[in-house]
C-alpha cells in the first residue's frame, strides 16, 4: 500500500508531536533553539484563515511584556524553517518587533506536516465551526481518516464530526456568515436541509434571532417576539425569560452539541433544563461527560 493511501491511525512519531503540541517544552529545554522571526515563514496550507484581531493584540502584549514563553514547532524547508504549529505566536513576535523567537526543529514531509497542522488546528476552541469543519473534511478526504478514529485522536464526540461535517452542506454565503461571527454554530446547524437557508439566515442576522426562534422560522412557525416572552406568562413558561438566559440555553447547545431548551417560569428562580439526543450515541456521550454510567 502506497503512503497516498495510508488509512487512519496516527504513526508514534505523530502522536508524540502532538502531545508536544498539547505540552509545548519551556523555552530552556533541550532542544529548544532560538532562530531569528526573519528566518521562519508560515506554512500556506494553514488550516486557520481568520486570526482574531481582539486576541491577536492581546497576545503582542504580552510578548512584549514577557517575551514567548512557548517554542513554536518548525522544520527546515527552502533555506528557511516553515511553520509547524504555532503561526499566532510568530506573528505576534513579528508584531512585537521581536528578531529571534524559540523553536523546537523537526524533520517532517509534506504528508506529516500537513495532516499535524490540521489535527492541531481542529483541537484547538478558537477555530469557527466551517474552519473545523473543514479541517475534518480534509482529513477524512486526503488522509483517510474515519469519523471514529478522528473523533478520538482530537478528543471529540463523533456526533460533534457528524454536525460540523454537515455544515459543509450550507450554502456559501451562510458559511461566510459563521466564519465573520454573525451565526453560531447552533444557528447553523438549524439551517442545514432548509429550503432558503440564504433568506432564512439574513432574517436571522437582521433579527438577531435566537437558535430556538430561527429553528421555529424553519419549521414554518413565527418566532415569539422579544416583548411577547417578557410579557406573557404563557410564553415565559416554555421559554428562556431573558436575553441571558437565551443566550445560556444556546451555549450550552453549542458545548453538548445537542438541542437545549431551558425554561424559567416568570418571576422564579426555578425550572428545567431539557436535551434531546438524536440517537444513543449522544445519550452515550451525554452520560460520558455527566460521569454517568
Amino acid at each position: 500500500m502506497t503512503d497516498s493511501k495510508r488509512k487512519s491511525g496516527l504513526g508514534r512519531g505523530l502522536s508524540a508531536l502532538l502531545e508536544d503540541i498539547a505540552a509545548p517544552p519551556p523555552v530552556n529545554a533541550p532542544g529548544v533553539v532560538q532562530l531569528p522571526v526573519a528566518d521562519i515563514m508560515p506554512n500556506p496550507a494553514q488550516p486557520r484563515r481568520n486570526f482574531d484581531d481582539d486576541a491577536m493584540a492581546e497576545l503582542v502584549t504580552s510578548v512584549r511584556a514577557h517575551g514567548i514563553l512557548q517554542p513554536i514547532l518548525v522544520r527546515p524547508h527552502g533555506g528557511r524553517h516553515q511553520i509547524i504549529a504555532g503561526e499566532r505566536r510568530w506573528r505576534a513576535a513579528q508584531s512585537a518587533g521581536l528578531h529571534e523567537m524559540p523553536v523546537v526543529v523537526r524533520q517532517l514531509d509534506e504528508r506529516e506536516v500537513a495532516e499535524i497542522a490540521l489535527i492541531e488546528n481542529v483541537q484547538r476552541a478558537d477555530l469557527n465551526a466551517i474552519e473545523e469543519a473543514r479541517g475534518y473534511q480534509r482529513l477524512i478526504g486526503e488522509f483517510g481518516h474515519t469519523q471514529a478514529a478522528l473523533a478520538q485522536i482530537v478528543g471529540k464526540s463523533r456526533s460533534h464530526l457528524t454536525n460540523l461535517l454537515r455544515l459543509l452542506d450550507l450554502p456559501p454565503k451562510v458559511q461566510a456568515l459563521v466564519e465573520a461571527g454573525s451565526l453560531s454554530m447552533g444557528h447553523a446547524r438549524a439551517l442545514v436541509g432548509a429550503e432558503d437557508a440564504e433568506a432564512l439566515a439574513a432574517k436571522a442576522v437582521a433579527g438577531g434571532l435566537s437558535v430556538r426562534a430561527l429553528e421555529q422560522l424553519v419549521a414554518g412557525q413565527r418566532p415569539p417576539s422579544r416583548a411577547g416572552r417578557t410579557s406573557a406568562p404563557a410564553a415565559a413558561a416554555t421559554g428562556p425569560s431573558d436575553p441571558n438566559s437565551e443566550a445560556l440555553e444556546e451555549q450550552l447547545a453549542e458545548a453538548l452539541g445537542m438541542p437545549v431548551a431551558l425554561t424559567i417560569a416568570a418571576g422564579a428562580s426555578s425550572g428545567s433544563l431539557t436535551i434531546r439526543f438524536a440517537d444513543l450515541d449522544q445519550l452515550d456521550l451525554l452520560c460520558a461527560r455527566l460521569g454517568v454510567g
